[in-house]
């Protein structure tokens, strides 16, 4: 039998992690359409009951399609990460049905009644109702504050010790801003918090929150990881084995927030072509963004890899490239915006993120229509504010498309 290969690039990692290694001989891992699993006798059951591998007895519990999309993207996040002592970094993946269900997981195994979270600015919608109609509810408060002034950061963890979690959402959704990962890290470690990373508009392609020192990473693998808008879905990883095999798994199993195998299937298909999406992604993104720049009807880009973007620096630092996410406003404000989008051709409007084709949204109207205006105004998600998840298509089309709905 041949050696497990040493992997030396990323693609190879998503294609070749998991795939092969099943009872059929099946070249792609099959979709394990079952709810539950046969015992071949009282004791092997007693076995699987007693042992730390529960994969294979109840689907809620975990699936063999579960299993091998979860560890790609576990191989993704850890890839070329190395521990103190030089040994490969090993993480443990849990997949969700949804990128909320993670999210719940991640923050209800951390953290307990009384304790408080700190958190940025600028983020997902779902994020910040999760925040105030849910964890408040759990006894949980949270405080958020400009997470890019690091001085500001350590005034808070100095100032409040019920803090035990850090949240970090970088780049932020939707006006890209970027939150220094290895800074807010060192200061996690410094004041005992745990950091928690959604590492979804990056994906472990652009950034590893890990290497930076993350504690768990998140993502809503609905978006760039499936990459074609074809199932929902989220995951959590952490590095401390014991506490994901135990704490957050029974957190995890016991709120029912497990994924599928369809959807699954549907994931780990897609996370073959990660990199070469990202990579024209990425491309496409940047040309769109000094077009629209330098547009006349526009009046600000919101990109972190403009070096107008604010935060351009520590994007530069921290990822690969910048991404396929921007939002922009009009000179028309509102009215323009919905001008705008009702003119387009090609590019889809919708809402979500990080598939093959061009998505168009209003913020205000749609993702973060949970916030008040005051509120969105403060996260600068104004009213005329355009969110764009640039797609693969040809970048003429994608221009020319824009270009002819901004002739006002």
């Amino acid at each position: 039998m041949n050696k497990k290969p040493t992997l030396t690039g990323i693609s190879s990692v998503a294609i070749h992690t998991s795939g092969h290694n099943n009872a059929e001989y099946a070249h792609i891992t099959p979709i394990f359409a079952t709810s539950t699993f046969t015992f071949d006798t009282a004791e092997s059951g007693m076995e699987r009951y007693s042992g730390k591998d529960k994969t294979r007895i109840y689907s809620r519990w975990g699936n063999p399609t579960f299993t091998a999309a979860e560890e790609t993207i576990a191989a993704l996040e850890a890839f070329g990460i190395l521990n103190e002592d030089g040994t490969p970094l090993q993480l443990k993946a849990l997949l969700h049905s949804s990128g909320q269900a993670a999210m719940t997981t991640m923050f209800l195994s951390n953290l307990k009644a009384g304790d408080e979270l700190l958190s940025h600015f600028a983020l997902y919608g779902g994020t910040n109702e999760l925040f105030k109609s849910v964890l408040t509810q759990s006894g949980i408060q949270s405080t958020i504050i400009d997470m890019r002034d690091l001085n500001v950061v350590e005034t808070v963890l100095q100032n409040n010790k019920k803090i035990k979690l850090i949240h970090v959402e970088t780049p932020a959704n939707p006006t890209l801003q970027c939150i220094d990962l290895a800074g807010i890290s060192l200061l996690a470690k410094k004041y005992n918090c745990i950091l928690t990373v959604d590492n979804t508009f990056a994906t472990p392609y652009l950034q590893q929150p890990f290497k930076q020192g993350a504690d768990f990473v998140f993502h809503s693998t609905t978006k760039f990881l499936n990459g074609h808008g074809s199932a929902i879905g989220g995951v959590l990883l952490g590095k401390d084995l014991e506490k994901m095999n135990s704490t957050v798994w029974k957190w995890h199993t016991l709120m029912g927030g497990n994924s599928n195998p369809f959807d699954a299937f549907l994931l780990s298909q897609g996370m073959k072509t990660l990199e070469i999406r990202m990579d024209r992604h990425c491309s496409n993104a940047m040309q769109v963004a000094q077009f629209l720049e330098q547009h006349q009807a526009i009046k600000k880009v919101n990109y972190n890899g403009l070096s107008s973007h604010p935060d351009f620096a520590i994007s530069k630092k921290q990822m690969r490239m910048p991404g396929a996410l921007m939002s922009y406003e009009l000179k028309g404000g509102l009215q323009a915006g919905i001008q705008f989008i009702n003119k387009l051709n090609m590019c889809t409007r919708a809402v979500s993120l990080g598939t093959v084709d061009t998505l168009i949204s209003h913020p205000a109207s749609m993702t973060h229509s949970g916030l008040s205006s005051e509120e969105r105004h403060k996260y600068g998600i104004t009213d005329g504010l355009i969110r764009m998840s640039v797609g693969i298509e040809n970048i003429a089309d994608i221009l020319n498309d824009l270009d002819q709905a901004l002739q006002f």
